[in-house]
């Protein structure tokens, strides 16, 4: 090849655009499926610990021994991860945010102080990290 030729061939511009179209769309496919792949990761191993998450309560005292009245709840972890508690709600009304984490198969006593009166129904609702529920009506004695 001589010079005149090669010089035409490097300026004739009809094979590359679509050369770079092509490898610019290669480019995007493969960026938007690892976006996808990474979310899709993201959902679902949130939505696996959302689905182990299983907590019970077992039992509920009002209590007034020490002259401060308190509501407390006995938790069981019962699922297949570790549960934070992130909030209580007395009749539907946000309480004190306790501080208590369960392990797995971990229990334990969720002291709530709260001015309960006597042979008045209340619903305890316990709400998890993931926003799990566990609740119910109680009736104090």
């Amino acid at each position: 090849m001589n010079n005149g030729k090669l010089l035409s061939f490097l300026m004739d511009k009809r094979a590359i655009t679509p050369v770079l179209s092509n490898l610019l769309l290669m480019v995007v496919a493969v960026a938007a499926m690892s976006v996808a792949a990474a979310a899709t990761y993201v959902i679902t191993t949130n939505l696996r610990e959302t689905m182990g998450e299983r907590l019970i309560i077992e039992d509920v005292w009002f209590n007034n021994a020490t002259g401060t009245k308190q509501i407390s709840v006995y938790l069981r972890n019962v699922g297949k991860v570790p549960i934070r508690i992130s909030a209580v709600y007395i009749n539907h009304t946000h309480w004190t945010s306790p501080t208590i984490e369960l392990g797995l198969g971990g229990h334990g006593w969720l002291n709530i102080t709260y001015s309960w009166r006597s042979n008045s129904l209340y619903h305890l609702d316990i709400v998890t990290m993931r926003g799990t529920h566990a609740g119910g009506y109680y009736r104090a004695p």
